[in-house]
């Protein structure tokens, strides 16, 4: 199993499933910021004394706390920006700041720089502070090297906990995907022996009866079609050296009564809204759809209050959807702890490599729901 690269510091930057999110935190802070600043230009003394002066430190004060929503994407030439604008409302508003409100530009670049670049700007900025503080006040001189350096360490701090996150989160995709790929060895090796055994009927009775041999020959093409849909899942998760678990049936949605069983013993009331019937589903998808309510009715046992869970399973013409909620008490979005986390990553990893999606999430009003479409028809 090839190991997961370790992130670095472009991942930070770099477009990605949460760059969105990511986007509005930084238009979140540079409204903060500019809201911020233009309240100090106002109420702090020795600030421009006229219209025109006032109008052009707020216009300086936008284009600083704005370069934030595009430190991402340009993070050196956002910096200079920041520093630049900075310049003007030292000389508009000296009272307000060292360069304006810098530090907090600088926190946000030092959170996605490493140190060998985002201490480079620190320096400059200590450097830089005017001589004239320097026949000052000593605490003037004092607030401008400590603003930058406090700013610079909350976005150091910062940036090595979201790196620190990004490892974990890949460590959990390659342990997910060994695990994966384990399971699938297994599904692939019982239906290959099928296909032995209906190729071996069909010659047997291809002479004397066609028609069982026809019959036999359909059941090898249907098979034969399932095993390279669950062939491509494997190849994306195995390498050639990965060695199998020892032999045992995998389970699938057929089980879901017996899991529902074993939860009710714990304490755990475990409703199914599962219509019996249908086709068979791929093998692949009916693991998958099995372990993704598996873990999602473990989460809520080991990290939630919760007595009750439901779980759904509707089958449309292309994809088999899930739904699993629980009755546990308010939680706030984002709050999983480690476990948990380990639980979501996994389960989201198992739909996209069927080609599907996977969300979870806490409910306004309390509980916990993962909503679950994997297609039976591989995404090529």
């Amino acid at each position: 199993m090839r190991t997961p690269a370790e992130p670095t510091d472009a991942d930070l930057c770099a477009p990605g499933p949460g760059f969105g999110r990511q986007r509005r935190a930084d238009l979140i802070a540079a409204g903060t910021l500019f809201a911020a600043v233009t309240s100090l230009i106002a109420v702090t003394p020795g600030g421009p004394t006229t219209p025109a002066g006032y109008a052009a430190a707020v216009a300086l004060t936008a284009v600083q706390a704005g370069s934030i929503a595009w430190i991402r994407l340009f993070p050196e030439r956002a910096m200079a920006v920041a520093v630049l604008a900075g310049v003007g409302i030292e000389a508009l508003a000296p009272n307000v700041g060292w360069l304006g409100q810098v530090a907090g530009v600088l926190a946000c670049y030092a959170r996605i720089r490493p140190p060998r670049r985002s201490l480079w700007v620190l320096a400059l900025l200590v450097v830089a502070t005017p001589w004239k503080l320097a026949g000052g006040d000593w605490r003037n001189v004092l607030l401008a090297v400590a603003g930058p350096a406090l700013g610079w360490s909350l976005g150091e701090l910062a940036r090595t906990r979201t790196l620190r996150r990004l490892d974990a989160e890949r460590r959990i995709l390659g342990q997910e995907r060994a695990r994966i790929a384990r399971e699938l060895h297994d599904v692939l090796a019982h239906t290959v022996s099928v296909i032995v055994v209906q190729a071996g009927a069909a010659s047997d009775v291809f002479e004397t009866r066609p028609d069982l041999a026809r019959k036999a020959l359909g059941a090898i093409d249907v098979a034969a079609r399932s095993t390279l849909a669950e062939l491509r899942v494997l190849l994306q998760t195995m390498s050639a050296d990965q060695e199998p678990e020892p032999d045992a049936p995998q389970p699938g949605l057929g089980q879901l009564d017996a899991l529902a069983a074993r939860l009710q013993e714990t304490g755990l009331r475990v409703d199914l809204d599962h219509p019996p019937g249908g086709a068979p589903l791929p093998a692949a998808v009916d693991l998958s759809a099995y372990r993704i309510v598996q873990e999602s009715l473990t989460n809520t046992l080991r990290h939630s209050q919760a007595t009750r869970a439901r779980v759904t399973v509707r089958r449309a013409l292309d994809s088999v959807r899930l739904e699993i909620s629980d009755d546990g008490p308010a939680r706030a979005a984002g709050r999983v702890d480690g476990s948990g986390h380990r639980g979501i990553v996994g389960m989201r990893e198992r739909a996209r490599l069927l080609g599907g999606t996977l969300d979870a999430g806490p409910l306004p009003d309390g509980g916990f729901r993962v909503r679950a479409d994997l297609p039976l028809e591989p995404v090529s």
